[in-house]
């Protein structure tokens, strides 16, 4: 199975970057299944209803959150609606959506895709992760139940991210790190056949302080204290940040995993 995974798209920039360079990275990936982690797609605080739509519209299969999934508050009932969006499946019982979506193709293969958010650094109230991920991978099998499983990990701290990679090792098929925005460069199979990379990176303009504009950051980390409101999302061309993943539709491991920028 061919995979194309999409980082963070942050913003304008970013949703104007996906939807310049989509038809591109379908024509030389020929990918069956489009993911993008969308959490700070609206001005870079959320999601919400009319931008999940248009990315949906624009051929994108499932869209992940994160630690800003519910910024936009319509967004705590929408995902209820919307199968195709995924928030952390390690949040308390009792919070609003799913941890998973699963991607039928017409030909039977079958991917699900998961998000699990860490702890380190990100002061939210969740589960353990590596329990809960333990758990759901308990009864499902690559190769067996579904041909392929794709993790969003979405996360501060890279030795947690690494950590949760090689405990999954050889149970899913890849483990893409999102949420610092910054791409690195480590991207590889792991011993047990998963593809990893810490960070995808964001897909939004780099003439920035991780996708907002540069003066607001700046004042917060020189002053002490943030400017009253939020932080202002960057504006200029943006680029796509992704990877592409292939597996193999038997044992469900990856045979392939390239990073790429547009």
């Amino acid at each position: 199975m061919k995979i194309i995974f999409i980082g963070d798209i942050v913003g304008r920039s970013g949703r104007e970057a996906l939807s310049n360079n989509l038809s591109l990275i379908k024509k030389k990936y020929q990918p069956d299944v489009i993911v993008a982690n969308a959490e700070n797609a609206a001005a870079g605080y959320g999601l919400n209803k009319k931008i999940a739509t248009e990315l949906i519209e624009q051929g994108v299969d499932v869209l992940t959150l994160g630690n800003h999934a519910w910024d936009q508050k319509e967004m705590l009932s929408y995902i209820e609606e919307c199968s195709q969006i995924v928030r952390a499946i390690n949040y308390p019982e009792g919070v609003p959506g799913r941890g998973e979506c699963k991607v039928v193709l017409e030909d039977g293969r079958s991917l699900i895709v998961i998000q699990s958010m860490l702890r380190l650094f990100m002061g939210l109230s969740l589960d353990d992760p590596f329990f809960s991920i333990k758990k759901r991978l308990s009864s499902e099998f690559l190769g067996s139940t579904v041909n392929a499983i794709i993790v969003d990990l979405h996360g501060e701290a890279t030795s947690e991210k690494n950590a949760f990679a090689h405990y999954v090792d050889g149970k899913v098929t890849a483990v893409l790190g999102t949420h610092t925005h910054i791409p690195t460069a480590d991207a590889r199979i792991l011993d047990n056949g998963t593809a990893y990379q810490t960070d995808v990176g964001m897909t939004g303009n780099y003439n920035s302080v991780i996708g907002m504009e540069k003066e607001g950051p700046i004042h917060g980390f020189t002053k002490g204290y943030r400017q009253e409101g939020r932080f202002v999302s960057a504006a200029g061309k943006g680029k796509v940040c992704g990877a592409f993943i292939e597996s193999d539709d038997q044992n469900g491991l990856a045979k392939i995993i390239e990073t790429f920028q547009i």
